[in-house]
């Protein structure tokens, strides 16, 4: 497996990594340790999970995730992986989380010792905000409405807070998840100004269908060396094709309806059915034509798979070996020009 330095840190992670959020919901302990097994046999030695997981999030199995991580991990040779997770942050109604969790000094001391005790490590590698303390428009939204703003703690503060367990020994690293450019700005600037911990990396949605890091994101990030971990790289499941023959078919989409709202757009199946025929007519199958897509970007650090059986995943890390010709790509750019971005 190939790997790539993350951003200007000195981490070096598997062009493709392992996601967990079905750890605890859609697949049990056991089966947990076994993907973490296979990807690693793979070359996989990024795994990202999040104090939120699993999804769908439920009060019932808040934090599950890390636990089956870290019942695992303990059994590891720790400096030869990479783990990153994620504290949440307010705007998505969780109040099993801290009483509604927010991103200030109180809310990360509380949420990294927890995540610690719960990985069974001293430290992760990389430590997210999951999203936003602020108010913006994600998951399906694209227009900033400012009288959705609300109160929230200053980036200074958060940065600060963040930097304290820099300086502990519990986080090596900072990155920021679900972000904008601005927001991404903002945190570079503080950095410089206040000689605090720059953030290496931002984990955003990057797919067939929903290419927005392209454009203002993919320049910031050029330019102050921070590097993209894409997560949903297949669309929930959407870019497999299976849901254009069956659209109950079994997956995330059928199982959490309340998804769907960032994939139920007008002209997402017809988009969907374009990259499964230029999959089929370049003999490759859809899934590994759509990772291999994400993994090839130039931006791209690592691509996020996600399972929930070992047959899916080992036929997702068999797309590292996949390479797209100039025709193949010449084609996704043409469906892509007449369906830009149709599942923001």
């Amino acid at each position: 497996m190939e790997l790539r330095k993350l951003g200007s840190s000195d981490l070096y992670i598997s062009a493709l990594s392992l996601g967990t959020m079905t750890f605890g919901e859609q697949n049990t302990e056991a089966d947990a340790h076994a993907q973490l097994d296979m990807a690693v046999a793979h070359g996989v030695n990024f795994i990202d999970t999040a104090e939120m997981y699993p999804v769908a999030p439920r009060a019932e199995t808040y934090s599950r995730t890390e636990s089956y991580i870290g019942s695992w991990l303990k059994n590891q040779q720790r400096d030869k992986l990479v783990v990153a997770t994620k504290i949440a942050g307010p705007s998505r109604g969780f109040a099993w989380i801290r009483n509604g969790p927010r991103i200030n000094r109180q809310h990360i001391d509380g949420a990294i010792n927890s995540s610690l005790r719960r990985l069974q490590t001293d430290y992760v590698d990389l430590y997210q905000i999951h999203w936003p303390d602020r108010y913006v428009p994600m998951f399906g939204a694209t227009s900033y409405d400012v009288t959705q703003q609300h109160g929230t703690t200053p980036i200074l503060e958060q940065l600060e807070a963040l930097a304290s367990l820099v300086q502990a020994g519990k986080v090596r690293y900072i990155g920021l998840s679900n972000e904008t450019a601005w927001g991404v700005s903002e945190f570079l600037r503080c950095a410089e100004k206040f000689n605090l911990p720059k953030i290496i990396s931002i984990q955003n949605a990057f797919h067939l269908m929903n290419r927005g890091f392209e454009s203002g994101l993919a320049e910031m990030c050029h330019h102050h060396n921070v590097g993209l971990l894409g997560y949903s790289p297949l669309a929930f499941g959407h870019l497999t094709g299976k849901y254009l023959t069956n659209p109950q078919a079994k997956g995330r989409i059928t199982q959490f309806p309340n998804f769907e709202q960032r994939y139920a757009k007008i002209n997402v199946p017809a988009a969907v059915a374009e990259y499964v025929r230029i999959a089929q007519e370049a003999g490759i199958d859809p899934t590994q034509m759509a990772l291999a897509f994400a993994r090839t970007r130039w931006f791209t650090s690592s691509v996020i798979l996600g399972a929930t059986s070992l047959q899916q995943l080992k036929e997702n890390l068999a797309s590292a070996e996949i390479t797209l010709s100039t025709e193949t790509l010449e084609k996704i750019d043409v469906v892509h020009q007449r369906y830009p971005n149709p599942a923001p």
